[in-house]
């Protein structure tokens, strides 16, 4: 693994800043990675120019907070996934690196920032993530939308992908988001429904799914996208229903990745499930109707979302046939 997902955790007074909430747990055992986990840390000369930008525009990224495996090879290529709305998520998810505890206001500047970052890196395609903020009424809904807008304005030609919050209790929220036309609208279900009261505790199954839902019934050209781990004690049978379910919603894309443990404050990992089974899973994903299915251990939301994306349009452009002038 690369040596972010130590930083948080390396020693008790950082690991306490970061995640108060758990540090009166028991740690959880850490099993030993296979060897298609592993990963070299990031060393090129084209991650330190991601870096150099983001840094430069005061900018966050999930690459960083949640201290992604893949940040090497994602940055190497300019390929980063910016985090609005702070460092700081109000919810305290069990799987999850990202630090908890009361954030500060926004930055309604930030919208542009990003926009400049997007332009400045040439990116074709886009991902913007946020933490979760409960704290404001909109859920930051309305911040979300201006982030899309100005990355229109500043790089027309860039497709973009929004991975959002659930919105929870915050009426009229996602449409606003919706009305913003990002071209991929993720919101991952991150696991099956049994294990969310232990793994996704402020989250609710059942308004995610119809979140997704949601997307497809206001703009239906919209496509929608959802992520799963495995690994944390979920069955096969569970997995199956839960695409089920997103294909019920309309959800388009589905990613599946190996859960990793970030400290040994977070849910322990329950077993590393073989690339043989990661393939499995993609074969019955794709026979349930899903444009585009990303499954392997190293796969996170937005690994290879630009391929990932022109390959999801070209099999719905595909899917629906020639068209005739008039």
């Amino acid at each position: 693994m690369t040596t972010l997902i130590n930083r948080a955790s390396s020693t008790p007074s950082a690991a306490a800043l970061r995640h108060p909430e758990k540090q009166a747990r028991s740690d959880t055992p850490v099993l030993r990675k296979p060897e298609w986990i592993r990963v070299k840390a990031p060393q090129s000369e084209g991650y330190r120019e991601t870096l150099g930008l983001v840094k430069k525009n005061g900018l966050h990224t999930v690459c960083e907070e949640a201290a992604c495996p893949n940040i090497g090879e994602c940055w190497a290529q300019k390929h980063a996934t910016m985090m609005i709305m702070g460092d700081t998520c109000t919810r305290a998810c069990n799987f999850c690196n990202v630090k908890t505890g009361r954030p500060s206001s926004l930055d309604p500047d930030e919208p542009r920032r990003v926009a400049i970052a997007v332009s400045a890196m040439g990116l074709e395609h886009v991902v913007i993530t946020s933490v979760d903020r409960d704290d404001l009424a909109d859920g930051g809904a309305a911040h979300f939308a201006a982030t899309v807008l100005a990355i229109r304005e500043a790089a027309p030609a860039a497709t973009v992908e929004i991975l959002t919050p659930d919105f929870l209790r915050k009426p009229g929220a996602a449409e606003v988001v919706i009305a913003a036309r990002p071209d991929v609208f993720n919101h991952n279900l991150e696991t099956v429904p049994r294990l969310y009261l232990s793994i996704r505790p402020g989250s609710r199954y059942y308004h995610s799914l119809r979140l997704l839902e949601l997307v497809k019934e206001h703009d239906p050209d919209q496509f929608t996208k959802s992520g799963l781990m495995v690994g944390l004690g979920e069955t096969r049978d569970e997995l199956l229903q839960v695409m089920d379910d997103m294909r019920s919603a309309g959800v388009d894309f589905l990613t599946i990745g190996q859960y990793l443990q970030p400290t040994r404050k977070h849910a322990a990992v329950d077993r590393y499930v073989t690339p043989e089974e990661f393939s499995d899973l993609e074969t019955h994903a794709r026979a349930k109707g899903f444009l585009m299915v990303a499954a392997s251990p190293m796969t996170r939301s937005s690994y290879h979302a630009g391929d990932d994306f022109r390959r999801m349009r070209a099999a719905r452009n595909a899917s629906r046939g020639p068209t005739f002038g008039a």
